[in-house]
């Protein structure tokens, strides 16, 4: 019973800790690593809106790792021809920030 109220309180603590995220420094880490060139909020321009890229993964409870791999790798054949050059320079916290920011960008 103690370990189930361990585990309970542990989730409610993790859930609470991802909903805080703030991701108000995410805009600027996109525009500073040129995000914008290729992509919009809601509309395609080289790349998809960021909005598509959010309805794509709406219930994928990996997303944000899904994502944040795409972004730091780079991607190819997920959304056309177009390539999505790497990310590699970015951190673990920056690439989640915007994974998570993008996720949330409502059309």
């Amino acid at each position: 019973m103690r370990n189930q109220i361990l585990l309970a309180f542990l989730s409610a603590a993790a859930i609470a800790a991802h909903a805080s995220t703030d991701l108000s420094a995410a805009p600027e880490i996109a525009k500073t690593n040129g995000c914008y060139s290729c992509h919009a909020a809601n509309e395609k321009i080289v790349g998809p809106a960021f909005s598509s890229v959010a309805e794509k993964y709406a219930g994928d409870g990996d997303a944000v790792a899904t994502l944040a791999q795409s972004i730091q790798m780079g991607s190819k054949g997920k959304w056309g021809r177009a390539a999505m050059p790497a990310h590699s320079s970015l951190s673990a916290q920056d690439l989640k920030l915007l994974a998570g920011w993008v996720l949330g960008t409502k059309p």
